[in-house]
């Protein structure tokens, strides 16, 4: 394992808008049960309207036990990023993160709302080139396009403004920087670092698990310092060729929006302009095909003096190792944004 300290921040006032309307009421059910004895959160299933995406979107809510007991209690926040062909659901039935949530709040180590949004296989960003919504098919996956496709692809937008918006106006959050965290695996990973380093005013800390990171590094060899990038999108290898091509869509052609959605230049940038950066952890298996990214990122994350935590796991792109994360990974998330 390798890491690095992380510095403690500020509290910074996070920005606002409109909330956008609430379309249904949501549904409750129990949580599984927890790896510890004990009272277990609530699951709720919201419907709302995204104005950035111009589509109705759904998204998971995790609520802790004690939300029921105390009216008066705020809570912090923290968003959890599906993959590619994931969905508002992943994180639940199969990364099972209310049980975890469940068991760190038995044991004292702090609780949270966590929500867990749909964002197709959106890459979590502002698209470059916009796709029509009447030609939407989606050929990936067995999902019904009417809960796929959207009229603007703008993911972003979807996250800090109206996914924000909602939360801090439907629940009892702290609604601030300081009480507010995002990660993400794998697609949700780069999401989870790009959308708090491109918004430090809104996230205190983030988090990756198996992150497409580096996505212009040079793969050609394995990862050696100092990182090597290719100078062209048309260069970027990628393991499938739908993979890249729905990146080509959300990042365009050219190699400077690319570089904007490389954490490294991100944070370089934000570390320029004085502003205070958000806590940063990520992890990676050592059998993942994105290992040699992750630790291009760690690699230029030292070399520019950023604190960060850097973990590698036996484990590769799958389930089994972010199931082993989770309970680690969402620990060092409470501690970064509890009261």
């Amino acid at each position: 394992m390798r890491c690095s300290s992380i510095a403690l921040l500020g509290l910074v006032a996070a920005c606002a808008s409109a909330p956008p309307a609430r379309r249904s009421q949501p549904t409750v059910a129990p949580s599984p049960q927890g790896a510890f004895a004990g009272a277990h959160g609530t699951v709720h299933l919201d419907v709302i309207h995204s104005a950035a995406l111009g589509v109705d979107k759904r998204v998971s809510v995790y609520l802790p036990p004690s939300y029921a007991v105390n009216s008066a209690r705020r809570y912090p926040v923290i968003i959890y990023l599906h993959g590619l062909y994931g969905s508002e659901t992943d994180w639940l039935s199969k990364g099972g993160l209310d049980a975890v949530a469940d068991s760190l709040a038995s044991a004292g180590r702090g609780d949270a709302i966590l929500v867990m949004p749909d964002g197709d296989d959106g890459w979590w960003t502002d698209w470059a080139v916009e796709s029509s919504y009447a030609a939407c098919a989606d050929t990936l996956r067995t999902e019904d396009p009417a809960r796929y496709c959207v009229r603007n692809h703008r993911y972003e937008q979807w996250v800090t403004r109206d996914l924000v918006s909602y939360v801090d106006s439907h629940y009892r959050t702290f609604g601030d920087r300081a009480h507010r965290g995002i990660a993400g695996l794998s697609m949700g990973g780069v999401g989870a670092l790009t959308l708090a380093l491109r918004h430090p005013d809104l996230f205190a800390a983030a988090m990756s698990h198996s992150g497409v990171v580096s996505v212009l590094l040079d793969e050609s060899n394995p990862f050696a310092a100092p990182a090597h990038y290719v100078s062209s999108p048309d260069s970027v290898r990628a393991p499938a060729t739908s993979w890249k091509a729905r990146l080509l869509w959300a990042l365009g052609p050219t190699v400077e929006r690319w570089r904007a959605y490389q954490p490294a230049v991100l944070a370089e940038q934000l570390t320029r302009s004085g502003a205070a950066l958000p806590a940063i952890r990520f992890d990676c298996g050592t059998e993942d095909a994105l290992l040699a990214e992750n630790r291009a990122l760690h690699w230029e994350l030292e070399r520019l003096g950023i604190a960060h935590e850097y973990g590698e796991w036996p484990g590769a792109h799958s389930w089994r190792y972010w199931r082993d994360r989770s309970p680690a990974g969402l620990a060092w998330m409470l501690a970064r944004v509890r009261d």
